[in-house]
């Protein structure tokens, strides 16, 4: 069922999601659409949304991330173990009817081929945003994600070359910001999840190539520094869809 997490935990999960000055956790759930059924999916998650926002339920709150691979991540900020427990979904079909709340996932169900749940931490001290850490930064939908996969042998050499490259961005003051997950509970493998926000994809490649000069020879070091310590890098593109969200106006 949508946004819901398994509610049997291990130890392990209470690890991963806990909130601290260092990690703000999020719960995930994914669904991987159809490519022939997007607007199905989004028509239908446009009414899940337009529900929640007409009978009040501030507890379902969630951003919505679409990749250009057709899966569609909705985050959700959880502060401990008891987040996790609630199924928040029972307050809209208590309002809006359990049958048609039932229906309406029913339908969204068709429309994908799979969909899972996991957790993410957003690493405080990794993220480079020097005015302030947000999610949703405005005028800035378009995304570009990092998938930065590692084993666990690589995972203290990943974390200080991460450390080195956070440390090059503030030496030249840049303005290309980036947020860093961690992979928690549930997660396909190890992984750090670097997420940039751009107005649009070209400019996303201007930015880029402005911040690349700026470094110079010295920040291509560390980023080829980096690349030694991974497995395997995965570079998807997609967009910030406030239109699917409670919270759009």
């Amino acid at each position: 069922m949508f946004l819901v997490i398994i509610m049997t935990v291990s130890s392990l999960m209470l690890l991963n999601a806990q909130t601290d000055d260092k990690f703000q956790s999020y719960g995930v759930h994914e669904d991987v659409v159809k490519p022939s059924m997007v607007n199905e999916f989004e028509a239908l998650m446009k009414e899940l949304s337009a529900n929640v926002k007409k009978h009040n339920i501030p507890e379902l709150n969630w951003i919505t991330a679409a990749t250009s691979d057709f899966r569609y991540l909705h985050l959700y900020p959880i502060a401990n173990m008891a987040d996790l427990d609630k199924n928040n979904f029972k307050l809209l079909g208590d309002k809006m009817g359990a049958d048609k709340l039932a229906e309406l996932f029913k339908n969204m169900d068709k429309c994908m081929s799979q969909h899972f749940d996991y957790v993410l931490r957003l690493d405080k001290e990794l993220t480079y945003m020097p005015a302030g850490i947000t999610q949703t930064p405005e005028g800035q939908n378009y995304r570009r994600f990092y998938y930065l996969r590692y084993t666990p042998l690589q995972e203290e050499k990943l974390i200080a070359s991460l450390t080195a490259i956070k440390a090059a961005f503030k030496k030249i003051n840049s303005k290309m910001d980036y947020r860093v997950y961690r992979s928690g509970f549930g997660a396909g493998g190890d992984y750090f999840l670097v997420a940039i926000a751009g107005k649009d994809v070209v400019s996303y490649e201007i930015m880029t190539l402005e911040n690349d000069k700026l470094l110079g020879e010295e920040g291509g070091k560390v980023f080829s520094e980096m690349l030694k310590n991974l497995s395997k890098m995965e570079e998807i593109s997609g967009s910030m869809r406030p239109d699917l969200t409670p919270s759009s106006k």
